[in-house]
Protein backbone atom coordinates (compact mmCIF):
# COMPACT_ATOMS: atom_id res chain seq x y z
CA UNK A 1 0.00 0.00 0.00
CA UNK A 2 1.00 3.45 -1.09
CA UNK A 3 1.35 6.24 1.89
CA UNK A 4 0.35 9.54 0.40
CA UNK A 5 1.37 12.74 2.53
CA UNK A 6 -0.22 15.93 2.16
CA UNK A 7 2.00 18.66 3.35
CA UNK A 8 1.00 21.13 0.67
CA UNK A 9 4.47 20.86 -1.34
CA UNK A 10 5.74 17.05 -2.22
CA UNK A 11 2.44 15.63 -4.27
CA UNK A 12 4.74 13.38 -7.25
CA UNK A 13 3.28 11.47 -10.08
CA UNK A 14 3.72 8.11 -8.79
CA UNK A 15 0.86 9.24 -6.04
CA UNK A 16 -1.18 9.82 -9.28
CA UNK A 17 -0.21 6.58 -10.43
CA UNK A 18 -1.29 4.97 -7.69
CA UNK A 19 -5.15 6.56 -8.13
CA UNK A 20 -4.89 6.04 -11.61
CA UNK A 21 -3.72 2.59 -11.51
CA UNK A 22 -6.11 1.30 -8.82
CA UNK A 23 -3.95 0.89 -6.20
CA UNK A 24 -4.27 0.04 -2.55
CA UNK A 25 -3.16 3.31 -1.11
CA UNK A 26 -3.62 5.79 2.07
CA UNK A 27 -3.83 9.61 2.67
CA UNK A 28 -2.38 11.19 5.61
CA UNK A 29 -2.24 14.60 6.95
CA UNK A 30 1.21 16.30 7.64
CA UNK A 31 1.45 17.30 11.36
CA UNK A 32 3.00 20.73 10.13
CA UNK A 33 0.58 21.16 7.16
CA UNK A 34 -2.14 20.62 10.25
CA UNK A 35 -0.39 23.16 12.61
CA UNK A 36 -0.46 25.87 9.59
CA UNK A 37 -4.11 24.89 8.87
CA UNK A 38 -4.93 25.45 12.48
CA UNK A 39 -2.71 28.89 12.65
CA UNK A 40 -4.45 30.41 9.33
CA UNK A 41 -7.65 29.43 10.68
CA UNK A 42 -7.66 31.40 14.01
CA UNK A 43 -6.05 34.33 11.74
CA UNK A 44 -9.36 34.36 9.82
CA UNK A 45 -11.53 33.96 13.38
CA UNK A 46 -9.51 36.93 14.59
CA UNK A 47 -10.22 38.99 11.68
CA UNK A 48 -13.81 38.16 12.26
CA UNK A 49 -13.48 38.91 16.18
CA UNK A 50 -12.03 42.50 15.14
CA UNK A 51 -14.63 43.51 12.72
CA UNK A 52 -12.36 43.52 9.80
CA UNK A 53 -13.91 43.22 6.20
CA UNK A 54 -12.65 40.29 4.56
CA UNK A 55 -13.54 38.70 0.98
CA UNK A 56 -15.55 35.74 0.62
CA UNK A 57 -15.82 35.39 4.95
CA UNK A 58 -18.50 38.44 5.47
CA UNK A 59 -19.05 39.66 1.84
CA UNK A 60 -20.13 38.35 -1.08
CA UNK A 61 -18.56 36.94 -4.42
CA UNK A 62 -17.05 38.48 -7.61
CA UNK A 63 -19.22 41.48 -8.49
CA UNK A 64 -21.08 41.24 -4.93
CA UNK A 65 -18.26 41.77 -3.28
CA UNK A 66 -19.53 45.07 -1.81
CA UNK A 67 -22.44 43.51 -0.29
CA UNK A 68 -21.74 42.94 3.65
CA UNK A 69 -23.22 39.92 5.20
CA UNK A 70 -23.97 39.71 8.81
CA UNK A 71 -22.29 37.76 11.09
CA UNK A 72 -25.47 35.48 11.91
CA UNK A 73 -25.60 34.82 8.16
CA UNK A 74 -22.16 33.34 7.33
CA UNK A 75 -22.62 29.80 7.49
CA UNK A 76 -25.80 30.74 5.17
CA UNK A 77 -23.14 32.58 2.68
CA UNK A 78 -20.73 29.34 2.52
CA UNK A 79 -23.47 27.03 2.16
CA UNK A 80 -25.40 28.95 -0.77
CA UNK A 81 -22.17 29.30 -2.42
CA UNK A 82 -21.71 25.78 -2.80
CA UNK A 83 -25.52 25.62 -3.88
CA UNK A 84 -25.43 28.20 -6.15
CA UNK A 85 -22.10 27.57 -8.45
CA UNK A 86 -23.33 23.69 -8.69
CA UNK A 87 -24.32 24.18 -12.28
CA UNK A 88 -22.00 21.79 -14.36
CA UNK A 89 -23.39 20.18 -17.15
CA UNK A 90 -22.41 17.38 -19.92
CA UNK A 91 -21.51 13.74 -18.80
CA UNK A 92 -20.01 13.11 -15.30
CA UNK A 93 -16.03 13.13 -15.19
CA UNK A 94 -14.41 9.67 -14.39
CA UNK A 95 -13.59 8.33 -11.00
CA UNK A 96 -10.18 8.51 -11.23
CA UNK A 97 -9.85 12.07 -12.13
CA UNK A 98 -12.53 13.13 -9.04
CA UNK A 99 -10.39 11.06 -6.90
CA UNK A 100 -7.50 13.23 -8.03
CA UNK A 101 -9.14 16.34 -7.71
CA UNK A 102 -10.21 15.10 -4.16
CA UNK A 103 -6.42 14.78 -3.39
CA UNK A 104 -5.35 18.14 -5.38
CA UNK A 105 -7.72 19.98 -3.56
CA UNK A 106 -7.04 19.00 0.20
CA UNK A 107 -3.55 19.10 -0.43
CA UNK A 108 -4.07 23.16 -1.60
CA UNK A 109 -5.39 23.46 1.52
CA UNK A 110 -2.80 21.80 3.27
CA UNK A 111 -0.77 24.34 2.45
CA UNK A 112 -2.14 26.43 5.30
CA UNK A 113 -3.13 29.76 3.10
CA UNK A 114 -6.53 28.97 3.12
CA UNK A 115 -8.02 29.46 6.39
CA UNK A 116 -10.17 26.67 6.45
CA UNK A 117 -10.86 24.48 10.16
CA UNK A 118 -8.84 21.14 9.65
CA UNK A 119 -12.25 18.70 10.16
CA UNK A 120 -12.92 19.93 6.33
CA UNK A 121 -9.27 18.52 4.85
CA UNK A 122 -9.85 15.60 7.34
CA UNK A 123 -13.37 15.20 5.88
CA UNK A 124 -11.89 15.27 2.16
CA UNK A 125 -9.39 12.77 3.45
CA UNK A 126 -12.07 10.49 4.36
CA UNK A 127 -14.30 10.67 1.56
CA UNK A 128 -10.93 9.87 -0.63
CA UNK A 129 -9.90 6.60 1.53
CA UNK A 130 -13.46 5.18 2.11
CA UNK A 131 -14.40 5.71 -1.57
CA UNK A 132 -17.13 8.17 -2.12
CA UNK A 133 -16.63 9.95 -5.32
CA UNK A 134 -18.58 12.91 -5.94
CA UNK A 135 -20.31 12.98 -9.26
CA UNK A 136 -19.02 16.17 -11.43
CA UNK A 137 -20.38 16.79 -14.11
CA UNK A 138 -17.27 17.81 -16.71
CA UNK A 139 -18.62 21.19 -18.44
CA UNK A 140 -19.13 24.51 -16.64
CA UNK A 141 -15.82 25.75 -15.95
CA UNK A 142 -13.86 28.96 -17.16
CA UNK A 143 -10.88 27.98 -15.16
CA UNK A 144 -10.82 31.66 -13.29
CA UNK A 145 -11.66 32.41 -10.27
CA UNK A 146 -10.99 28.50 -10.23
CA UNK A 147 -12.56 25.53 -11.77
CA UNK A 148 -16.25 27.15 -9.89
CA UNK A 149 -18.94 24.54 -11.03
CA UNK A 150 -17.24 21.35 -10.70
CA UNK A 151 -15.44 21.97 -7.55
CA UNK A 152 -18.59 22.85 -5.92
CA UNK A 153 -20.41 19.43 -7.06
CA UNK A 154 -17.13 18.00 -5.85
CA UNK A 155 -17.88 19.64 -1.72
CA UNK A 156 -21.66 19.24 -2.10
CA UNK A 157 -21.64 15.56 -0.51
CA UNK A 158 -19.10 17.17 2.50
CA UNK A 159 -22.21 18.61 3.52
CA UNK A 160 -24.80 16.50 2.95
CA UNK A 161 -25.68 17.25 -0.63
CA UNK A 162 -25.25 17.01 -4.23
CA UNK A 163 -24.86 13.00 -6.11
CA UNK A 164 -21.73 10.71 -5.56
CA UNK A 165 -20.85 7.57 -6.16
CA UNK A 166 -19.58 4.73 -3.72
CA UNK A 167 -17.97 1.67 -4.83
CA UNK A 168 -19.26 2.09 -8.48
CA UNK A 169 -23.09 2.99 -7.14
CA UNK A 170 -24.39 6.70 -7.78
CA UNK A 171 -26.71 7.70 -5.37
CA UNK A 172 -27.43 11.12 -3.11
CA UNK A 173 -24.46 12.20 -1.39
CA UNK A 174 -25.93 12.25 2.30
CA UNK A 175 -26.73 8.55 1.43
CA UNK A 176 -23.47 7.82 0.16
CA UNK A 177 -21.88 9.65 3.02
CA UNK A 178 -23.66 7.66 5.52
CA UNK A 179 -22.78 4.44 3.51
CA UNK A 180 -19.31 5.33 3.88
CA UNK A 181 -19.19 6.45 7.67
CA UNK A 182 -18.16 10.00 6.76
CA UNK A 183 -20.11 12.95 8.79
CA UNK A 184 -21.49 15.65 6.78
CA UNK A 185 -19.59 18.63 7.77
CA UNK A 186 -21.77 22.47 8.29
CA UNK A 187 -19.41 24.92 6.69
CA UNK A 188 -18.49 28.46 9.22
CA UNK A 189 -16.76 31.01 7.55
CA UNK A 190 -14.42 31.35 4.70
CA UNK A 191 -14.84 27.18 3.99
CA UNK A 192 -16.91 26.87 0.99
CA UNK A 193 -14.23 29.33 -0.81
CA UNK A 194 -11.97 27.23 0.20
CA UNK A 195 -13.72 24.54 -1.30
CA UNK A 196 -14.13 25.73 -4.69
CA UNK A 197 -10.69 28.04 -5.51
CA UNK A 198 -8.73 27.06 -7.47
CA UNK A 199 -8.43 24.55 -10.22
CA UNK A 200 -7.91 21.07 -9.24
CA UNK A 201 -10.51 19.90 -12.03
CA UNK A 202 -8.83 21.35 -14.77
CA UNK A 203 -5.22 19.74 -12.79
CA UNK A 204 -6.48 16.37 -12.57
CA UNK A 205 -7.59 15.84 -16.32
CA UNK A 206 -3.72 17.46 -16.93
CA UNK A 207 -2.17 15.11 -14.87
CA UNK A 208 -4.35 11.64 -16.42
CA UNK A 209 -3.20 13.13 -19.71
CA UNK A 210 0.65 13.96 -18.45
CA UNK A 211 0.26 9.95 -16.86
CA UNK A 212 -0.93 9.05 -20.90
CA UNK A 213 2.02 10.70 -21.98
CA UNK A 214 4.55 8.87 -20.08
CA UNK A 215 3.53 5.62 -21.80
CA UNK A 216 2.25 7.35 -25.18
CA UNK A 217 6.19 8.91 -25.65
CA UNK A 218 7.53 5.36 -25.37
CA UNK A 219 5.27 3.78 -27.11
CA UNK A 220 5.75 6.30 -30.08
CA UNK A 221 9.64 5.41 -30.02
CA UNK A 222 8.91 1.88 -30.19
CA UNK A 223 6.46 1.76 -32.75
CA UNK A 224 9.27 4.14 -34.89
CA UNK A 225 11.42 1.21 -33.92
CA UNK A 226 9.19 -1.50 -35.38
CA UNK A 227 8.28 0.84 -38.59
CA UNK A 228 11.88 1.48 -39.31
CA UNK A 229 12.70 -2.40 -39.03
CA UNK A 230 9.89 -3.25 -41.11
CA UNK A 231 10.64 -0.63 -43.75
CA UNK A 232 14.19 -1.67 -44.00
CA UNK A 233 15.48 1.33 -42.67
CA UNK A 234 18.88 2.84 -41.55
CA UNK A 235 19.51 3.31 -38.12
CA UNK A 236 22.16 6.20 -38.77
CA UNK A 237 19.81 9.44 -37.96
CA UNK A 238 20.01 7.72 -33.95
CA UNK A 239 23.97 7.95 -34.16
CA UNK A 240 24.68 10.05 -30.62
CA UNK A 241 26.85 12.39 -32.28
CA UNK A 242 23.84 13.92 -34.61
CA UNK A 243 22.30 14.61 -30.95
CA UNK A 244 25.35 15.89 -29.26
CA UNK A 245 25.74 18.60 -31.91
CA UNK A 246 21.96 19.83 -31.20
CA UNK A 247 21.45 18.95 -27.68
CA UNK A 248 18.06 19.56 -27.03
CA UNK A 249 17.36 16.99 -24.68
CA UNK A 250 14.25 15.23 -25.59
CA UNK A 251 15.39 14.60 -29.09
CA UNK A 252 18.73 12.50 -27.49
CA UNK A 253 16.20 10.67 -25.09
CA UNK A 254 14.45 9.13 -28.07
CA UNK A 255 17.20 8.64 -29.97
CA UNK A 256 18.59 6.66 -27.35
CA UNK A 257 15.65 4.82 -26.76
CA UNK A 258 15.35 3.41 -30.42
CA UNK A 259 18.88 2.86 -30.49
CA UNK A 260 17.71 0.66 -27.32
CA UNK A 261 15.09 -1.06 -28.82
CA UNK A 262 17.06 -1.86 -32.47
CA UNK A 263 19.85 -3.27 -30.62
CA UNK A 264 21.25 -6.79 -32.22
CA UNK A 265 18.80 -6.40 -35.11
CA UNK A 266 19.56 -9.20 -37.89
CA UNK A 267 17.11 -6.99 -40.29
CA UNK A 268 19.56 -3.91 -39.67
CA UNK A 269 22.53 -5.82 -40.65
CA UNK A 270 20.67 -7.28 -43.50
CA UNK A 271 20.64 -4.43 -45.66
CA UNK A 272 23.40 -2.06 -44.10
CA UNK A 273 25.77 -2.61 -46.73
CA UNK A 274 23.04 -2.30 -50.22
CA UNK A 275 22.65 1.56 -49.65
CA UNK A 276 18.81 0.63 -51.32
CA UNK A 277 18.09 4.10 -49.39
CA UNK A 278 20.72 7.15 -48.84
CA UNK A 279 17.83 8.39 -46.38
CA UNK A 280 14.83 7.90 -45.39
CA UNK A 281 11.69 9.65 -44.98
CA UNK A 282 11.31 12.51 -42.79
CA UNK A 283 8.85 10.61 -40.61
CA UNK A 284 11.67 7.89 -39.62
CA UNK A 285 14.84 9.93 -39.80
CA UNK A 286 13.28 13.00 -37.89
CA UNK A 287 11.82 10.48 -35.70
CA UNK A 288 14.46 12.01 -32.20
CA UNK A 289 13.59 15.66 -33.94
CA UNK A 290 9.75 15.24 -33.45
CA UNK A 291 9.28 13.17 -30.93
CA UNK A 292 12.34 14.74 -29.29
CA UNK A 293 9.67 18.17 -29.49
CA UNK A 294 6.85 16.41 -27.64
CA UNK A 295 9.14 15.11 -25.41
CA UNK A 296 10.46 18.19 -24.06
CA UNK A 297 6.94 19.80 -24.12
CA UNK A 298 5.58 17.60 -21.79
CA UNK A 299 8.31 17.12 -19.78
CA UNK A 300 7.75 21.06 -19.47
CA UNK A 301 3.72 20.41 -18.67
CA UNK A 302 4.03 18.15 -16.07
CA UNK A 303 6.91 20.92 -14.12
CA UNK A 304 4.01 23.10 -14.51
CA UNK A 305 0.99 20.94 -13.50
CA UNK A 306 2.80 19.20 -10.75
CA UNK A 307 3.92 22.42 -9.09
CA UNK A 308 0.03 23.79 -9.63
CA UNK A 309 -0.66 20.79 -7.31
CA UNK A 310 1.94 22.07 -4.62
CA UNK A 311 0.17 25.37 -5.00
CA UNK A 312 -2.19 27.71 -2.42
CA UNK A 313 -4.93 28.59 -4.74
CA UNK A 314 -7.68 30.01 -2.56
CA UNK A 315 -8.84 33.59 -2.56
CA UNK A 316 -8.23 35.54 -0.23
CA UNK A 317 -5.16 33.84 1.24
CA UNK A 318 -4.39 33.63 4.95
CA UNK A 319 -0.58 34.43 5.86
CA UNK A 320 -0.53 33.50 9.65
CA UNK A 321 2.49 34.88 10.71
CA UNK A 322 2.03 38.29 9.71
CA UNK A 323 -1.57 37.66 9.93
CA UNK A 324 -2.56 39.13 6.84
CA UNK A 325 -5.46 38.38 4.89
CA UNK A 326 -4.92 39.23 0.93
CA UNK A 327 -7.09 38.83 -2.16
CA UNK A 328 -4.88 38.00 -5.25
CA UNK A 329 -5.59 36.19 -8.21
CA UNK A 330 -3.58 32.16 -7.30
CA UNK A 331 -7.10 30.44 -8.44
CA UNK A 332 -6.44 31.46 -12.60
CA UNK A 333 -5.97 28.95 -14.37
CA UNK A 334 -3.74 30.65 -17.17
CA UNK A 335 -0.39 28.64 -16.48
CA UNK A 336 -2.48 25.15 -16.49
CA UNK A 337 -4.35 26.02 -19.60
CA UNK A 338 -1.65 26.80 -21.87
CA UNK A 339 0.82 23.73 -21.15
CA UNK A 340 -2.47 21.76 -21.45
CA UNK A 341 -2.72 23.80 -24.81
CA UNK A 342 1.03 22.58 -25.64
CA UNK A 343 0.37 19.35 -24.39
CA UNK A 344 -2.70 18.75 -27.09
CA UNK A 345 -0.52 19.92 -29.86
CA UNK A 346 2.33 17.85 -28.72
CA UNK A 347 0.27 14.45 -28.43
CA UNK A 348 -1.15 15.21 -32.36
CA UNK A 349 2.24 15.23 -33.43
CA UNK A 350 3.26 11.94 -31.87
CA UNK A 351 0.43 10.59 -33.59
CA UNK A 352 0.56 12.85 -37.30
CA UNK A 353 4.57 11.41 -37.63
CA UNK A 354 2.84 8.00 -36.71
CA UNK A 355 0.22 8.18 -39.70
CA UNK A 356 3.08 8.85 -42.02
CA UNK A 357 4.63 6.10 -40.82
CA UNK A 358 1.44 3.90 -41.43
CA UNK A 359 1.14 4.90 -44.85
CA UNK A 360 4.95 4.50 -45.90
CA UNK A 361 3.88 0.91 -44.65
CA UNK A 362 1.24 0.23 -46.70
CA UNK A 363 2.09 2.54 -50.16
CA UNK A 364 4.03 0.00 -52.35
CA UNK A 365 6.37 3.21 -53.19
CA UNK A 366 7.57 3.64 -50.27
CA UNK A 367 7.61 0.32 -48.51
CA UNK A 368 11.02 -1.59 -49.63
CA UNK A 369 9.30 -4.43 -51.13
CA UNK A 370 6.25 -4.65 -49.10
CA UNK A 371 3.28 -5.96 -51.02
CA UNK A 372 0.61 -2.85 -51.21
CA UNK A 373 -1.64 -2.38 -48.34
CA UNK A 374 0.60 -5.10 -46.84
CA UNK A 375 -2.25 -7.89 -48.52
CA UNK A 376 -0.31 -10.62 -50.13
CA UNK A 377 -3.10 -11.14 -52.92
CA UNK A 378 -3.62 -7.73 -53.59
CA UNK A 379 -7.57 -6.85 -55.22
CA UNK A 380 -8.59 -9.62 -53.81
CA UNK A 381 -7.69 -8.44 -50.56
CA UNK A 382 -7.69 -4.98 -49.24
CA UNK A 383 -5.11 -5.61 -46.35
CA UNK A 384 -4.67 -2.45 -43.91
CA UNK A 385 -5.84 0.18 -46.75
CA UNK A 386 -8.60 1.06 -44.25
CA UNK A 387 -6.08 0.89 -41.04
CA UNK A 388 -4.68 3.44 -42.67
CA UNK A 389 -7.85 5.46 -43.44
CA UNK A 390 -8.70 5.17 -39.82
CA UNK A 391 -5.30 6.09 -38.35
CA UNK A 392 -6.07 9.67 -41.14
CA UNK A 393 -9.30 10.26 -39.56
CA UNK A 394 -8.19 10.44 -36.47
CA UNK A 395 -5.02 12.82 -37.32
CA UNK A 396 -7.64 15.34 -38.50
CA UNK A 397 -9.95 15.04 -35.87
CA UNK A 398 -6.85 16.23 -33.38
CA UNK A 399 -5.71 18.25 -35.70
CA UNK A 400 -8.65 20.13 -34.84
CA UNK A 401 -8.57 20.47 -31.21
CA UNK A 402 -5.04 21.94 -31.50
CA UNK A 403 -6.71 25.20 -31.67
CA UNK A 404 -5.94 26.43 -28.07
CA UNK A 405 -8.52 27.08 -25.90
CA UNK A 406 -6.51 29.26 -23.66
CA UNK A 407 -6.21 31.58 -26.84
CA UNK A 408 -10.62 31.96 -25.90
CA UNK A 409 -11.97 34.31 -23.20
CA UNK A 410 -15.41 35.38 -22.20
CA UNK A 411 -15.58 37.85 -19.35
CA UNK A 412 -17.85 36.02 -16.74
CA UNK A 413 -19.73 37.69 -13.41
CA UNK A 414 -20.57 40.97 -14.77
CA UNK A 415 -17.16 41.65 -16.56
CA UNK A 416 -15.54 40.98 -12.65
CA UNK A 417 -13.69 38.51 -13.96
CA UNK A 418 -13.13 39.76 -17.00
CA UNK A 419 -9.92 37.58 -19.05
CA UNK A 420 -10.39 33.64 -18.00
CA UNK A 421 -8.36 31.00 -19.14
CA UNK A 422 -10.27 27.60 -20.12
CA UNK A 423 -8.44 25.39 -18.58
CA UNK A 424 -10.86 22.90 -18.07
CA UNK A 425 -11.40 22.88 -22.10
CA UNK A 426 -7.74 22.16 -22.71
CA UNK A 427 -7.05 19.95 -20.55
CA UNK A 428 -10.30 18.08 -21.65
CA UNK A 429 -9.05 18.85 -25.32
CA UNK A 430 -5.46 16.85 -24.28
CA UNK A 431 -6.98 14.11 -22.89
CA UNK A 432 -9.16 13.30 -26.30
CA UNK A 433 -6.16 13.42 -28.56
CA UNK A 434 -3.85 11.63 -25.82
CA UNK A 435 -6.71 9.08 -26.38
CA UNK A 436 -6.73 9.23 -30.33
CA UNK A 437 -3.13 9.13 -30.42
CA UNK A 438 -3.22 5.52 -28.63
CA UNK A 439 -5.16 4.15 -31.30
CA UNK A 440 -3.15 5.55 -33.96
CA UNK A 441 -0.14 3.97 -32.53
CA UNK A 442 -1.94 0.86 -32.36
CA UNK A 443 -2.46 0.57 -36.33
CA UNK A 444 1.19 1.71 -36.71
CA UNK A 445 2.24 -1.63 -34.42
CA UNK A 446 0.00 -3.92 -36.29
CA UNK A 447 0.71 -2.88 -39.44
CA UNK A 448 4.73 -2.99 -38.62
CA UNK A 449 3.90 -6.16 -36.88
CA UNK A 450 2.70 -7.77 -40.48
CA UNK A 451 5.33 -5.95 -42.11
CA UNK A 452 7.69 -7.75 -39.82
CA UNK A 453 5.59 -11.05 -40.62
CA UNK A 454 7.11 -10.56 -44.03
CA UNK A 455 10.95 -9.68 -43.19
CA UNK A 456 11.36 -13.45 -41.58
CA UNK A 457 13.38 -15.40 -41.26
CA UNK A 458 15.34 -12.27 -39.81
CA UNK A 459 14.96 -10.92 -36.75
CA UNK A 460 14.35 -7.18 -35.33
CA UNK A 461 16.41 -6.00 -32.69
CA UNK A 462 15.53 -7.23 -29.30
CA UNK A 463 13.39 -4.61 -28.28
CA UNK A 464 11.14 -4.30 -30.92
CA UNK A 465 11.18 -8.16 -31.31
CA UNK A 466 10.20 -8.43 -27.72
CA UNK A 467 7.37 -6.16 -29.18
CA UNK A 468 6.75 -8.27 -31.94
CA UNK A 469 6.71 -10.96 -29.90
CA UNK A 470 4.03 -9.81 -27.42
CA UNK A 471 1.78 -8.48 -30.15
CA UNK A 472 1.93 -12.09 -32.00
CA UNK A 473 0.90 -14.03 -28.63
CA UNK A 474 -1.99 -11.51 -28.41
CA UNK A 475 -2.73 -11.24 -32.30
CA UNK A 476 -1.77 -13.93 -34.22
CA UNK A 477 -0.51 -13.40 -37.82
CA UNK A 478 -3.21 -13.58 -40.55
CA UNK A 479 -3.13 -13.49 -44.31
CA UNK A 480 -6.67 -12.97 -45.01
CA UNK A 481 -8.96 -9.99 -45.15
CA UNK A 482 -10.99 -9.86 -41.35
CA UNK A 483 -12.11 -7.45 -39.24
CA UNK A 484 -9.29 -5.49 -38.01
CA UNK A 485 -11.17 -3.07 -35.30
CA UNK A 486 -10.89 -5.91 -32.60
CA UNK A 487 -7.33 -6.22 -33.44
CA UNK A 488 -7.09 -2.60 -33.28
CA UNK A 489 -9.20 -2.23 -29.93
CA UNK A 490 -6.66 -4.85 -28.60
CA UNK A 491 -3.30 -3.49 -29.26
CA UNK A 492 -5.17 -0.26 -28.33
CA UNK A 493 -5.49 -1.94 -24.52
CA UNK A 494 -2.01 -3.04 -24.27
CA UNK A 495 -0.58 0.01 -25.50
CA UNK A 496 -2.99 2.79 -22.93
CA UNK A 497 -2.88 0.09 -20.26
CA UNK A 498 -0.34 -2.25 -18.92
CA UNK A 499 1.55 -5.24 -20.82
CA UNK A 500 3.65 -4.04 -24.12
CA UNK A 501 5.77 -1.60 -22.85
CA UNK A 502 6.77 -3.90 -19.88
CA UNK A 503 7.17 -6.67 -22.06
CA UNK A 504 9.67 -4.71 -23.77
CA UNK A 505 11.34 -3.16 -20.73
CA UNK A 506 11.67 -6.67 -19.38
CA UNK A 507 14.32 -7.32 -22.19
CA UNK A 508 15.84 -4.47 -22.64
CA UNK A 509 15.64 -2.32 -19.40
CA UNK A 510 13.57 0.99 -18.79
CA UNK A 511 12.82 3.00 -21.44
CA UNK A 512 13.16 7.04 -20.78
CA UNK A 513 9.93 8.35 -20.28
CA UNK A 514 8.82 11.69 -18.59
CA UNK A 515 11.05 12.66 -15.98
CA UNK A 516 13.36 10.39 -16.45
Amino acid sequence: MRTITLDGRSLGPDDVAAILEGSDFDVVLDADALARIEAARATVEKGIEDGRTIYGVNTGFGKLADQSIPPDQVRTLQRNLLLSHACGVGPALPDEIVALAMLFRANSLAVGCSGCRPIVVETLVKMLKLGVRPVVPRKGSVGACGDLAPLAHLALPMIGEGKACLRGEEMEGARAMARAGVTPITLEAKEGLALINGVQISSAIGARVLYMAGRLLRTADLAAAMSLEALLGTDVPFDPRIHAARPHPGQGKTAENVRTLLADSEILVSHREHRHKVQDAYSLRCVPQVHGASRDSLEHAATVVYREVNSATDNPLVFAEEGDVLSGGNFHGEPVAMVMDHSTLALHELGSISERRIESIVNPSLSSGLPPFLAIEGGLHSGFMMAQVTAAALVCETRTLCHPASAESIPTSANQEDHVSMSTVASRKALHVADDVGSILAIEILAASRGLDLRKPLAPGKGVKAAYDFVRGRVPAREEDRMLAPEIEKVRGIVLGEGLLEAVEKVVGPLIGIGS
